[in-house]
């Protein structure tokens, strides 16, 4: 299974909703809290190609976006195989 990295708030609806969405389909993830690093906001901005909002999520290599777009894969079928790898 590829590595996980999702980056998060401490206040974020959207952020419980993935991290939630990930623990039922019983995958680990690592959780990177940008709430009190004005530094990594910015890379993650940089990173995401000027995404401001959390969740950001990358499974592997491949940036998946955030909770709508994980939830998009989920009802399309293609999570899984993702996750996979």
């Amino acid at each position: 299974m590829p590595h996980v990295k999702i980056y998060t708030t401490r206040i974020c609806y959207y952020c419980d909703r993935a991290k939630d969405l990930l623990r039922k389909k019983n995958v680990e993830f690592e959780e990177i809290d940008v709430s009190d690093d004005p530094e990594m906001r910015a890379k993650l901005v940089e990173m995401t190609g000027g995404r401001r909002t959390v969740p950001q999520i990358w499974i592997g290599e491949r940036h998946v976006g955030g909770f709508d777009d994980l939830y998009a894969l989920e009802k399309s079928g293609e999570l899984d195989a993702l996750l996979r790898g």
